[in-house]
């Protein structure tokens, strides 16, 4: 049982919508290595491109991107099916000194494999994560108010907006607008 469901149980967090049990079974999220880099980018690339959901250039190279996403200073996994590499996420402390222990993500799911609950999964494969790498927190710092799929989802995961940042993302077609800091304890 995946640390949502427990938490639903215990009346922690509302009861969220379960993906069907047997693409549960066939998705696994596992480490990403050097050799998943092509699929990486096949799904990052035109979320960075469209610039609506990630405060990162537009124009970023591959090698930018993916220097970004696979840093040093985080882990980088992907989710796979029986189809491929349907999604990706990275996991690192937040801040440095006295804020490490707040986990901080980024995820992204292949644009064809969206609606699936992979999003989802990789979400509790990063709660996990997190608590067993010894955060006790986990925090968004720049959710773009547009994303409303998102924010909804991280809300049913727990986590609550706790600041918004005013006009702080330029979208590409809607102008200036806010951008909110979510967060919940592991």
């Amino acid at each position: 049982m995946g640390i949502l469901a427990r938490e639903a149980r215990q009346g922690r967090i509302a009861k969220h919508n379960e993906m069907h049990p047997c693409y549960e079974q066939l998705m696994q999220i596992r480490t990403a290595t050097s050799s998943d880099h092509d699929a990486i980018w096949a799904i990052i690339e035109p979320v960075i491109r469209a610039g609506e959901t990630y405060a990162l250039p537009r124009d970023m190279s591959r090698e930018d991107a993916l220097a970004y996403w696979c840093a040093k200073d985080r882990r980088t996994f992907v989710a796979e099916d029986e189809n491929g590499i349907v999604g990706t996420y990275y996991l690192r402390a937040n801040q440095q000194g006295g804020g490490a222990h707040v986990a901080n993500c980024g995820y992204i799911t292949a644009a064809d494999a969206s609606g699936r609950g992979i999003a989802r999964r990789m979400c509790e494969h990063s709660l996990e994560e997190a608590r067993g790498a010894g955060f006790r927190a986990m925090q968004f710092n720049f959710v773009v108010s547009t994303n409303t799929r998102a924010i909804a989802l991280w809300q049913r995961m727990g986590f609550v907006i706790v600041g918004t940042l005013p006009g702080a993302f330029e979208h590409p077609a809607l102008g200036d607008v806010d951008a909110c800091v979510m967060f919940r304890r592991l």
